[in-house]
C-alpha cells in the first residue's frame, strides 16, 4: 500500500480518488466496513479513518 495510505483513508480522500460526492464516499466506506473489507480506526467525525483488513 502506498505511503499516503499508511494512516488509512478518510471520506475526503476517498471522495477525491473515486470522484464521488461526500455522501457517496461515506456510504461506500460504511458498506466496505460492513462487508469486512475495511476496519474503522478509533476516532470519529471528520477524522474518521479506515484501513484494509488483512
Amino acid at each position: 500500500m502506498g505511503e499516503e495510505f499508511q494512516q488509512g483513508i478518510n471520506a475526503s480522500k476517498y471522495k477525491s480518488l473515486a470522484g464521488v460526492s461526500k455522501a457517496t464516499a461515506i456510504r461506500d466506506l460504511t458498506e466496505l466496513v460492513n462487508k469486512g473489507c475495511l476496519k474503522q480506526l478509533p476516532g470519529g467525525g471528520r477524522s474518521t479513518r479506515y484501513v484494509v483488513v488483512t
